[in-house]
């Protein structure tokens, strides 16, 4: 196959937009990705995924008012916002994604936020191909709670192509969101939800 023939068979962004939106009627179970080139299913969460996310919903609601925590807000990521992404958190201030539809914009986006499942792809999607394409589109924190290794990343000081500043913490410490989210947040309760 030639380098125009590869070209041409690969999923645009328009194309990926259409086939998540077709798959959303089709069943709330199929929810679609479309990452460093390539489309994937995310995992349906868990209970414990959930409560992490329960979790981390309140701690920014009460630390940072009129922010929210966003669940599977669409964000369009990477270079030239070429690719689709569902984080499992997404914090801005209230209000941001109003009329912005499935898949917004990310500016006003001050942190995503990634929980590991234990679908075979979580190595590369959660660890490699998400950090790459948030810096990519420049969200100032990426926070990555992983329920494998039972550490929290800390990514943040995008350049456009990685995230500079990246600090791992064990479950059970307290670490910093740094601006512009600047929140505390101590790790321990996350022990309890690792499974």
């Amino acid at each position: 196959m030639s380098s125009a023939e590869e070209r041409s068979s690969v999923l645009t962004q328009d194309q990926f937009e259409e086939l998540s939106s077709a798959a959303d009627r089709v069943s709330d179970a199929l929810r679609l990705e479309f990452v460093a080139g390539k489309m994937g299913i995310k995992a349906v969460p868990d209970g414990n995924h959930g409560r992490i996310i329960e979790w981390l919903q309140r701690i920014c609601m009460q630390s940072k008012q009129d922010f929210w925590l966003y669940p599977d807000q669409g964000l369009r990521v990477e270079t030239y916002r070429n690719g689709n992404a569902r984080p499992d958190g997404t914090f801005a201030e209230s209000g941001t994604f109003v009329g912005q539809g499935e898949w917004a914009d990310t500016e006003g986006v001050l942190m995503v936020v990634e929980v590991t499942s234990r679908d075979r792809d979580t190595n590369q999607r959660d660890r490699v191909d998400k950090p790459r394409a948030y810096a990519e589109a420049e969200l100032p924190v990426f926070l990555l709670i992983d329920r494998i290794t039972g550490e929290v990343k800390v990514h943040s000081q995008p350049d456009g192509e990685r995230y500079e500043q990246v600090t791992t913490v064990p479950f059970g410490k307290t670490v910093t969101l740094p601006d512009p989210v600047g929140i505390e947040l101590d790790t321990e309760p996350l022990k309890e939800w690792a499974d």
